[in-house]
């Protein structure tokens, strides 16, 4: 498939020297606003639909970044691509790699949900499934010793480190929003931290093309949770790229009011969409009342199929 002109291929946040028609596609996703969740608020909330994305998660975005890199310096495609994923990452590394031809190996939760796993070992990635009483932590720390033990075998991308994971952000996913608001303030801005890369990048973005916004991180409300990849960072290894400064104020959401505000949005706003995304709505809701606000804009990171397993879509 001729990988075409690379005209625009830069505003799409894609390298020239590395192209594939795949990459130019990752990006640009809708803005939708919420029509029933946010009546009566006096807010307009809108959702940035990251599971538009070819590899279904807004970390298509900072996996490109990584893999732009890692190409470009010339670590791939010689050798595997290592990480430590809790799913989503792993699975636009896993798609990268086959569109670019390089092997991926990744270290996940073995809580991580089976959606993910098929998804995973679909595109033909290696899955090493590790404790799932420590989190994406246990995780880190393996894929950190794997990488040591064979460094002229693998790349080691380290996603919770690598710069270009915000900087995916500060370049594609900050500028979308307001031109996609079309001139529109905006007051409030949300986004859930797992690597913290899609907080951090826009936030920094935001902070000097938007200083009016209010720059609101999202993460569940304490160390036992069920928001899969959310990270309460008080509790875990705080990712080398987290930068608090950024974050106007915090918001804590419990895992059952994320399940109910995900159940509502597949129910009243017909989008699927998973608990990270539910959390950031709620977060949405909450501190658009408290900043009085009129606009806020809620990052929506993937989609709810690859969550069917869980229980919660049950309840009524």
């Amino acid at each position: 498939m001729p990988a075409g002109p690379a005209v625009g291929w830069e505003s799409r946040g894609v390298t020239p020297l590395v192209r594939h028609p795949l990459l130019a596609r990752i990006g640009d996703t809708p803005l939708v606003e919420l029509q029933r969740v946010p009546r009566g608020s006096g807010l307009r909330i809108f959702g940035k639909l990251e599971s538009a994305n070819p590899g279904g998660s807004v970390k298509d975005r900072a996996a490109r970044g990584i893999v732009q890199h890692a190409l470009l310096t010339g670590v791939l495609p010689g050798r595997r691509l290592l990480d430590a994923s809790s799913g989503n990452t792993g699975i636009a590394y896993a798609m990268l790699g086959g569109a670019l031809g390089f092997g991926v190996t990744l270290f996940l939760p073995a809580s991580a949900s089976p959606e993910r796993k098929r998804i995973l070992r679909a595109y033909g990635a290696e899955v090493i499934e590790t404790d799932p009483l420590e989190g994406t932590d246990g995780a880190i720390r393996e894929a950190r010793q794997r990488a040591e033990d064979e460094p002229d075998r693998y790349y080691y991308a380290d996603q919770y480190s690598n710069p270009a994971n915000p900087r995916a952000h500060e370049t594609t996913t900050g500028p979308e929003i307001l031109r996609q608001l079309r001139g529109l303030p905006l007051d409030v801005f949300v986004a859930g931290l797992g690597t913290s890369g899609t907080f951090v990048g826009t936030a920094r973005y935001l902070k000097q093309a938007s200083p009016r916004t209010s720059r609101v991180s999202v993460q569940p409300d304490g160390p036992l949770h069920g928001l899969e990849g959310l990270k309460h960072m008080a509790s875990v290894m705080v990712p080398a790229i987290w930068d608090p400064a950024l974050a106007v104020s915090s918001v804590g959401i419990a895992t059952e009011e994320a399940q109910e505000m995900t159940r509502r949005l597949a129910r009243e706003e017909g989008l699927l969409v998973g608990l990270s995304s539910g959390a950031a709505v709620a977060a949405a809701l909450r501190a658009g009342r408290e900043a009085e606000a009129r606009t806020v804009v809620a990052i929506l990171p993937d989609g709810g199929e690859r969550y069917l397993s869980d229980g919660f879509w049950e309840a009524r």
